[in-house]
């Protein structure tokens, strides 16, 4: 094999594994009263929860009725702060920085915080 096909061929290889390697973070971020955060891809603000720990969630049942998680599908890659944990129920879902993320069901649309110190202040907006 020449040199210039070996080239070609890790050139092909590399381009093929690159976009698993850099896929885009699952969450955007977006302004608010209490400032930037993140947010789903719909612009939707992201909590964290002060009772998970070492990237378990803590909120399943109707914790997670009110606060839907932000789901990973078993195809998604962690990188850049992200990482997936499994849920008790055997599903994905996505944390930052070790802390898994949801959305609050009474926020009504992109910008609001209304979750923001819920529950005796256990939870809190996400930050970037």
């Amino acid at each position: 094999m020449t040199s210039s096909i070996r080239l070609a061929l890790a050139l092909a290889i590399s381009l093929a594994i690159a976009p698993a390697a850099f896929a885009a973070p699952p969450t955007k971020t977006g302004k608010t009263d209490k400032g930037t955060v993140l947010t789903d891809t719909k612009g939707m603000t992201l909590y964290t929860f002060d009772k998970d720990a070492d990237g378990k969630s803590a909120c399943n049942g109707p914790c997670a009725t009110n606060w839907p998680v932000l789901k990973a599908e078993a195809s998604d890659v962690g990188g850049d702060g992200y990482t997936i944990i499994t849920r008790d129920d055997g599903s994905k879902q996505w944390a930052y920085k070790g802390k898994p993320l949801y959305t609050f069901a009474k926020d009504q649309k992109p910008g609001d915080v209304t979750g923001d110190g819920f529950l005796n202040g256990a939870w809190h907006l996400a930050m970037p």
